[in-house]
């Protein structure tokens, strides 16, 4: 988690939403990203999304089966989606997201019956570090 930490906070410096990403796989780091949306005018430039495209083409498979996702914010419907997509094994994210975040704050879409798989996910790892940079972030915006 420390890494997507670094990972938001470069998203920070080119003011994106700091939110970053990284996968693992078999225990080593095989991805790690950012937001990008903003500077690539791209909505789905999520970091968790960036990362994922960015371990497919790594291990030349879209299914990145046995990975794991560690990002510093809830992921919104759109991004667990895509983890669904991509067969990750778990995900850890940090702070929560009580406007879209899709794993418990807002509604719980990993749970929904209608996927062929499932996630293991676990929420408020360092939640206080993660929670920290995007207030600060968003603070520094609105004056």
């Amino acid at each position: 988690m420390r890494m997507a930490l670094e990972e938001a906070n470069i998203a920070a410096e080119n003011d994106e939403v700091p939110v970053g990403a990284v996968i693992t796989l078999e225990n080593k780091i095989i991805s790690k990203s950012h937001n990008k949306s903003i500077s690539t005018l791209d909505p789905t430039a999520h970091a968790e999304i960036n990362c994922i495209r960015d371990a497919a083409k790594k291990i030349n498979n879209y299914r990145i089966n046995g990975a794991i996702l560690y990002v510093t914010l809830e992921p919104c419907a759109m991004c667990l989606s895509a983890i669904t997509q991509a067969r990750l094994k778990k995900v850890y994210f940090g702070a929560f997201d009580k406007k879209t975040g899709a794993c418990g704050s807002c509604f719980n879409l990993f749970k929904a019956q209608c996927f062929n798989h499932s996630i293991e996910i676990e929420g408020g790892l360092m939640e206080k570090e993660c929670s920290e940079v995007l207030r600060n972030f968003f603070t520094l915006r609105r004056l």
